[in-house]
């Protein structure tokens, strides 16, 4: 089978071709299902399967769909690993079991949209809602302009955001819009007012699935920033230290960090891996989110900006909508045979590093 062969053009048929791969390789997913249809009525999950031991010591999480459209990545390289031999076979040798977390947002994996049905980013979602949730200024200052009242934007929009750049840099723009930000329900990287049905149903599954591991992996798998087809390790775990040197030992120096600011992300808010130590605060937990490049940040951003206005706007002409879906798409899919290529192979590296580190015995 050619790399192609393992991503797909629709959330049905990426689960199909998951679920087709886990039954060959004589595994049984357990779905956890979306109380909504997708966009072609077809039932959404969150599919959950365990290669390994039921009460592993050791455990691997490989996510995909966090934010639903990136899914059409995340799956494919899901699906390439439950057809990898190899693979298989190194996760049989060890005591570890690794936990397939397949599309965290099917609703937006179906919809083409990278929040959730609520129109939450699943990754600025983990708070705690009886508590004061974080203020951005910045995304005050340019939320108007982000999403004008006509599309394309006219000059005057984009001019406030070119002055935003020109007085706080790009990072401080990208700061501001990426970020998270708990005011503008419709806006970009809106972080929600109360958990969404993705952060319910992943709790649970953790819950369910990591109680009695002491040492626990996740490599959750992202699109978006960076050049295309490189994978960029960046660290998701707290900052004590100890796990950041941990991180840089199993998956190189070249991981990245959100704290020292040589991540191609910037600082961000309720973050999701957060759970863990939440949950399980006397396991090691050590993880990564594997973030492909796609296209420039701007472009990508210019996509998100105008699907989020597509969806305040429903009366928008059928060509537009049309185009619209098509770029939101685009932006996070890139529908090559080399960049898949590229996926599979930076993947399955990273994923080996992380069978690794969690059996090795410094």
């Amino acid at each position: 089978m050619s790399a192609s062969d393992f991503f797909s053009q629709s959330y049905a048929q990426a689960r199909a071709k998951f679920l087709a791969a886990a039954e060959a390789a004589g595994l049984d997913p357990e779905p956890h299902w979306h109380p909504l249809l997708g966009r072609d009525g077809e039932r959404l999950a969150l599919d959950v399967l365990r290669h390994g031991p039921s009460k592993a010591r050791r455990l691997l999480i490989i996510s995909s769909a966090c934010h639903g459209v990136e899914g059409f990545a995340g799956s494919g390289i899901q699906t390439g690993l439950l057809n990898d031999p190899s693979w298989l076979a190194e996760v049989a040798a060890q005591d570890v079991c690794v936990l397939y977390l397949h599309a965290l947002n099917p609703h937006g994996f179906s919809w083409w949209r990278r929040v959730t049905q609520e129109g939450v980013d699943l990754n600025r979602n983990w708070h705690d809602f009886h508590q004061p949730l974080p203020h951005n200024a910045g995304y005050d200052e340019i939320a108007a302009a982000l999403l004008p009242a006509q599309w394309p934007p006219n000059a005057a929009s984009e001019a406030v955001l070119a002055d935003y750049a020109a007085r706080h840099g790009d990072k401080g723009q990208q700061q501001a819009i990426t970020g998270g930000q708990y005011e503008h329900e419709l806006g970009l990287f809106y972080g929600g007012r109360a958990p969404t049905w993705s952060q319910q149903t992943l709790r649970h599954v953790l819950q369910e699935q990591a109680a009695g591991a002491e040492s626990i992996a996740w490599i959750d798998l992202h699109t978006g920033l960076g050049p295309s087809g490189h994978g960029e390790r960046i660290f998701a775990g707290q900052d004590d230290g100890r796990s950041l040197t941990r991180a840089r030992l199993w998956w190189g120096k070249e991981v990245t960090s959100l704290l020292d600011g040589s991540s191609s992300s910037a600082p961000l808010v309720g973050l999701m891996w957060s759970v863990v130590p939440e949950l399980f605060p006397t396991a090691e937990y050590t993880g990564i989110a594997l973030e492909f490049g796609t296209l420039p940040l701007p472009e990508m951003l210019n996509a998100l900006r105008a699907d989020h206005w597509l969806e305040a706007h429903p009366e928008a002409p059928e060509t537009l909508a049309q185009a619209i879906k098509r770029q939101i798409r685009d932006a996070f899919y890139v529908d090559t045979a080399d960049w898949k290529q590229q996926l599979l192979t930076q993947a399955r590296q990273a994923c080996g590093q992380a069978l690794k580190g969690l059996t090795s015995d410094d």
